[in-house]
């Protein structure tokens, strides 16, 4: 039987099969019949196909993939639906959005045309992943013929700027369904590093995860991802407990403040993966052209740490990289070698570099190495022989850990995600703890199912109801900012 990642997107012909029954199915129905019409409203015809992706919850292992290390998340029922359509008759791709607060993007049918990242529109999502379609079946030798026109509708749930992946819901649905426009299929792992790869037409170095699990999440199953080779392992989470998403809705918006944020991580860890790779014996040269993440000198770091009767990659951290910020002066002297030339080939970075005042290396490696292990320790517990009971208490105390070296170390956190946390807690969460990017979005919790309706009560009670009083939101959509969600499917492709 071919391996789960190797199979390619599902195309289904109802809905049930990813929707399941209930009130969850009448809901999708409502949804697509929506789409459907609003699809023949603004074009004038049906949509020949449909595709889905879902948004996701990262449940730890934050920061650390575009690090090359394994992360842990579940897909969540919300997702991003697409309604497509070819037009032969007229050269131009029209993406409309059943939302009226996302304005008709048009933009000319041409897989070569620059994205202007100057200029932010929600319809250069859609224009990620037409890009990323033509170049990969180019490689694949796969012949598309003359662009055609297509017409397009977007229909997403996943809040924006949650941290709850809507950008790879998006880039992902809008990939498979321009593949499904044109009657092709691939397999799920080689979507999900193309999507990743898409991505980054928009500026952001994202490490691939969102898209993974996006792809090739299962009902039921959190996925421990692993990268180069993409690939997912299921890990079914112990009975007795559930995981409540709630927004602080301080929005994180990954794209606006890559520089001084996201990218400016990625920057300080190559930064103190090339210094270590020189503090540990590799020649300058050597380490700036084949250092790129952290997982390329934890073999070094290991080693040392051995000779000190430890296996653990963070002494060699707490050795040879200072507490304090580096200036890059400091850096330069370490590396012979000037922090324009070493990122020359990375406009993302080069924009790190003209806004970093400082650069914090030793607290960024602690938190890639210690947040990997907990990723490993968390996967161990759900397959350990401890009861249920006492498997949930191991995985909050690893969700508390990781929220520590993510709002301490990595410094991701804001004031909003901390005080969420904090009344997580004191509402009896086993463990809570910032996910997706930071800086915003949400809080994912785990919680003893019998007490879930009470505990967003609280959460209502404590952090939304002041905010709703305010006006930031109103209480009717307070079910969009904090909902309990077990293990969801992933990417699906529809043809009624």
């Amino acid at each position: 039987m071919a391996k789960h990642e190797e199979t390619p997107v599902p195309c289904y012909s109802s809905l049930e099969a990813v929707y399941g029954d209930g009130s969850q199915l009448e809901e999708a129905k409502l949804r697509f019949d929506h789409l459907k019409s609003k699809f023949l409203q603004v074009f004038g015809h049906p949509p020949d196909v449909f595709a889905r992706s879902p948004g996701r919850v990262n449940l730890i292992g934050e920061h650390i993939d575009y690090e090359g290390y394994s992360v842990l998340p579940m897909a969540i029922r919300q997702d991003t639906i697409i309604a497509i359509r070819k037009n032969n008759a007229e050269k131009v791709l029209r993406i409309a959005n059943v939302n009226d607060k996302y304005t008709q993007c048009d933009y000319p049918a041409d897989p070569n045309q620059a994205i202007d990242l100057k200029n932010h529109r929600w319809g250069h999502y859609f224009i990620c992943g037409y890009k990323g379609y033509y170049e990969f079946a180019k490689s694949k030798g796969v012949n598309v013929g003359e662009p055609v026109g297509l017409d397009v509708i977007v229909d997403g749930t996943v809040p924006t700027g949650s941290g709850l992946s809507s950008s790879a819901a998006f880039v992902c649905s809008a990939t498979i369904a321009i593949m499904a426009a044109f009657d092709v299929n691939f397999p799920k792992k080689e979507i999900a590093q193309l999507t990743c790869e898409c991505e980054r037409h928009i500026g952001t170095q994202s490490g691939g995860m969102d898209q993974a699990i996006s792809v090739m999440a299962k009902t039921g199953f959190a996925e421990l991802i692993d990268f180069n080779p993409i690939q997912a392992t299921d890990v079914q989470l112990p009975a007795g407990g559930t995981f409540v998403l709630a927004h602080s809705l301080a929005e994180s918006q990954k794209a606006v403040t890559a520089a001084t944020n996201y990218n400016n991580r990625v920057v300080e860890c190559r930064l103190a993966s090339i210094v270590l790779g020189i503090k540990l014996g590799m020649k300058q040269q050597d380490a700036i052209s084949n250092v790129k993440t952290l997982s390329d000198v934890e073999g070094l770091c290991v080693s040392f740490a051995n000779s000190h009767g430890s296996s653990d990659p963070v002494i060699a951290v707490k050795e040879f990289l200072k507490e304090k910020p580096y200036t890059a002066e400091e850096i330069e002297e370490i590396t012979g070698e000037s922090l324009r030339s070493i990122f020359k080939n990375s406009p993302s970075s080069l924009d790190v570099l003209k806004a970093a005042e400082h650069y914090k290396l030793h607290q960024r490696a602690a938190h890639v190495y210690s947040e990997a292990k907990r990723v490993h320790a968390f996967k161990d517990t759900v397959s350990s022989d401890l009861s249920d009971e006492d498997k949930l208490k191991k995985l909050g105390e690893l969700m508390n850990e990781s929220h520590y070296s993510c709002s301490v170390l990595y410094e991701c956190s804001c004031p909003e995600l901390e005080e969420l946390v904090k009344i997580c807690r004191d509402s009896d969460a086993l463990g809570a703890r910032l996910t997706g990017a930071g800086w915003g979005g949400c809080a994912v919790a785990l919680v003893k199912e019998p007490i879930v309706p009470q505990f967003i009560l609280n959460l209502k009670e404590k952090f939304y109801q002041s905010r709703i009083d305010k006006g930031v939101i109103s209480k009717n959509d307070l079910g969009l900012y904090v909902f309990a969600s077990k293990p969801s499917s992933g990417a699906a492709i529809f043809r009624f």
